[in-house]
């Protein structure tokens, strides 16, 4: 972990040196070479002058992929993959299609879910969990979140350097997942193993095989179905699991459906918060200008949430699978391939935002982004999200001057969960 000697200037100088040399090869590579998957764009984050490229000459571009993925379609105008995301009659997210990442769930471990479900089942599924998120459970969580992010933010050393994403934004979510879940507070560390799990490739750090993913994620089963027996013999309560265990429409399910039931609400609970939090560090500290901002006035913390969801994209991309032809940006996308919308380079489509390279924490439609997507697959927990994130900047703002970034972000090796894995900080002073 970096630490006194990190030097922000020179980071920014080398950072540019980096995407330089990434904006000579993504613009002189032939167009049918370009494959934006390459785990080394998503590390180093120089995925940046590809998806320039293809909005300007090929918005909707046909990538012959690699072994992992196969070939696939990339859309990457944000007006464009609104139209695929709401089309859902003709672009499915089945997870017996394929599901929703680039890579096919393998045909002996399918996991359906309800992100990955076509209508009906996907609507009544939605539905049984949605309470957990409704406004007035938003309500009762917010308390609780503010006590955990105080506790947790008051733990934290001062003029010493530490790792951001585990201190706060894993252990923050994760808190937060738990209580969703109504699951033991002891272990509710297995939530970020499994989430983790659920997304890495194999060989990148986090498992080794796919062998070694099937095996934890049945671990993930065997104690999520202890809890739903719990449950089940239960009252209905208002937490994830008792709501699947009494919900009409899901307390058959296989166990396999549970089972990629429960990991889209830990990934999607999880995951996607946690990299936003640290995002919102980086962000104000690559943009220090915005962080004397939001210091003068705090009444900004709102448009700060939505300007850092849509600057993170903490999911870069959701696939689908065309289930007739459709022709779309004057390509004709045959039925059954693959299309990837990526909101990654939607978020930075300079047709729809103004000035989308920048952070800017008072702009006119902070929530004019499409990191939650769009259509009936739009995600569900956006609004806790956005209170989780609200809630942590008032109560870092109470306490602290300023964080700041002493070393380089290590960043997640996907080109699906768009995320930082360490981010060394440290809090000169307290107020």
């Amino acid at each position: 972990m970096a630490d006194g000697n990190f030097d922000p200037g020179k980071a920014a100088r080398d950072k540019d040196e980096l995407l330089k040399a990434a904006r000579e090869r993504a613009w002189s590579l032939p167009l049918d070479q370009i494959n934006v998957v390459e785990t080394e764009l998503w590390q180093n984050d120089t995925h940046w002058p590809y998806f320039e490229r293809l909005r300007k000459e090929d918005p909707v571009h046909y990538c012959t992929g690699d072994e992992e993925t196969g070939p696939y379609w990339s859309v990457t105008r944000f007006n464009d993959i609104m139209e695929i995301d709401t089309t859902h009659q003709v672009f499915s997210s089945d997870a017996h299609l394929g599901g929703i990442t680039l890579r096919d769930m393998d045909d002996d471990f399918i996991l359906p879910m309800f992100i990955a479900m076509d209508q009906p089942k996907h609507d009544v599924q939605r539905k049984t969990v949605s309470p957990v998120v409704s406004p007035a459970s938003l309500m009762q969580l917010e308390p609780i979140i503010r006590e955990r992010a105080a506790g947790l933010l008051d733990s934290l050393p001062i003029g010493e350097t530490f790792d951001w994403v585990d201190r706060i934004s894993i252990e923050l979510t994760t808190q937060m997942l738990a209580t969703l879940f109504d699951f033991p507070f002891e272990d509710r560390r297995k939530l970020t193993r499994w989430s983790d799990v659920a997304t890495a490739a194999p060989g990148m750090g986090v498992i080794e095989t796919e062998e070694q993913r099937r095996q934890e994620l049945f671990e993930c089963l065997g104690y999520f179905t202890n809890l739903w027996n719990e449950r089940i013999n239960a009252p209905p309560a208002n937490n994830l699991i008792s709501l699947l265990a009494h919900g009409e429409q899901t307390k058959n399910m296989e166990p396999m459906e549970y089972l990629g039931n429960l990991i889209l609400l830990i990934v999607g609970g999880n995951d996607t918060t946690r990299n936003s939090i640290t995002g919102s560090i980086l962000a104000l500290n690559q943009n220090p200008d915005q962080y004397a901002k939001l210091r003068a006035n705090p009444a900004l913390i709102p448009s700060m949430v939505s300007e850092t969801i849509r600057w993170q994209t903490p999911l870069a991309h959701m696939r689908r699978t065309a289930l007739a032809d459709y022709e779309i940006g004057g390509k004709t996308i045959k039925k059954g391939d693959k299309v990837a919308m990526w909101y990654v380079s939607g978020n930075r489509d300079e047709t729809a935002i103004e000035n989308p390279d920048a952070y800017i924490i008072d702009r006119e439609r902070p929530r004019h982004h499409m990191s939650f997507g769009f259509g009936i697959h739009r995600c569900v927990g956006n609004r806790l999200a956005e209170m989780q994130l609200r809630v942590v900047w008032e109560e870092i703002l109470k306490r602290f001057p300023t964080i700041e970034v002493v070393g380089e972000p290590e960043r997640v090796p996907s080109a699906f969960v768009k995320g930082y894995l360490t981010l060394p900080v440290r809090i000169p002073a307290k107020l």
